[in-house]
């Protein structure tokens, strides 16, 4: 069981992972050791009780949490190579926020609705298909699906009572509440508020909570557990066809999002790996991968750092393609990293990184996000058949 025609190994259901020592692996059990104690003496300075951030960062307008949140775990680790688990540390079976690696979660589905035909093109309006209101004036009609994805959508409006302005604003603040209007897919911005209207875009065409979509479709597949969650806003509550649903969050900046183990990362990774395939199932479409790894812009406009802003001109975003999935274009990210190589991450960090070419996952929790590469250069550093 778990391994497909072809040779690949794929876990079966949850809880059962194989396992390989480090050599069985072609990697160095050493140089794991020592990735490991780095990652651990490199844990993230934010308190256990991650509420507490959130009280503590109140220079945002609007900053109040309306969304669940919880106590955060230990620094927690998994490392997979050709399939199988090499090492994990931590508490790997523990839920915990992802915070903003929830919005990959949140890509995937609008991958799914493209694969089956529920959205035509991702270059098609928003507005053709949801008809709330949210994109009827002159300025959120010219939003398509692909800018709502790669963030440059400039959506205008207010959304379980954040307006879209309040997070992360920038210049000065007699003029966030009135600010000048981008051409929607010319300005990159991280914005949450955005984002959720994805979410909440998704389940008009869904027409199902998002929890249901991702459990039918890609969690159960792939044998996740049954212990993760996926939490919106308590006010966060739309009629659809007579029916209250929850739209979810895509990630924890108000509270909410995905409550997931790293066990169940790790499939997700896995999956991300393996192109959207399980065994002898094409879960998400290889196009639909390649898309959501395609940077946002072509050129890095002078050296200007995903770190350094939240807004920039959309061609200078080259650390992005949909949504959370991270890339390493131009080795800006993680210099120790292949440039194919890629990640999923949310505060705290959490992170899903993903090496094609050594074939190669690995989730870290709870590590200072400045210490990522350091960490991935130690792991790539067992690797013996490099």
């Amino acid at each position: 069981m778990g391994t497909t025609q072809t040779g690949c190994y794929y876990p079966d259901r949850w809880p059962v992972w194989e396992h390989k020592t480090p050599e069985d692996a072609a990697m160095s059990a050493d140089a794991i050791k020592q990735a490991i104690d780095f990652s651990i003496q490199s844990e993230s300075n934010l308190s256990r009780d991650l509420a507490m951030n959130k009280v503590l960062a109140l220079e945002e307008p609007h900053a109040g949490v309306i969304g669940p949140m919880k106590v955060r775990g230990d620094v927690t680790g998994v490392i997979v190579r050709h399939g199988y688990i090499v090492a994990q540390w931590g508490e790997p079976d523990r839920v915990d926020m992802t915070f903003s690696a929830t919005k990959s979660y949140l890509s995937s589905c609008a991958g799914l609705a493209l694969d089956r035909g529920l959205i035509r093109s991702v270059h098609d309006h928003v507005g053709d298909y949801v008809r709330d209101g949210g994109f009827d004036s002159p300025h959120n009609s010219q939003i398509t699906w692909h800018m709502l994805l790669n963030q440059t959508s400039d959506w205008q409006g207010t959304l379980w009572d954040k307006p879209d302005w309040c997070d992360r604003p920038e210049g000065p603040k007699s003029e966030w509440a009135n600010r000048k209007l981008n051409t929607p897919g010319t300005v990159w911005k991280y914005n949450d508020v955005r984002v959720n209207r994805l979410a909440l875009s998704l389940l008009r065409v869904w027409r199902r909570p998002l929890p249901q979509v991702l459990r039918e479709h890609i969690m159960e597949p792939i044998g996740a557990s049954a212990t993760w969650e996926w939490h919106g806003y308590d006010n966060a509550w739309v009629k659809v066809e007579g029916v209250m649903m929850q739209s979810v969050s895509g990630g924890g900046h108000w509270g909410g999002g995905m409550f997931i183990t790293a066990m169940d990362h790790a499939r997700f990774g896995l999956l991300c790996l393996r192109n959207g395939k399980w065994q002898d199932r094409q879960i998400l479409s290889e196009r639909w991968i390649s898309m959501a790894r395609t940077p946002t812009g072509t050129r890095d406009c002078g050296g200007i750092s995903a770190h350094a802003t939240h807004s920039m001109p959309a061609e200078c975003q080259i650390s992005y393609g949909y949504m959370n999935w991270r890339l390493n274009t131009g080795k800006v990210l993680l210099p120790s990293a292949p440039e194919s190589s890629y990640f999923h991450s949310g505060d705290g960090a959490n992170v899903i990184w993903v090496d094609p070419e050594h074939d190669l996952l690995v989730v870290v929790r709870w590590i200072k996000r400045d210490q990522l590469d350091g960490f991935i250069k130690r792991v790539l550093d067992a690797v013996k058949d490099a």
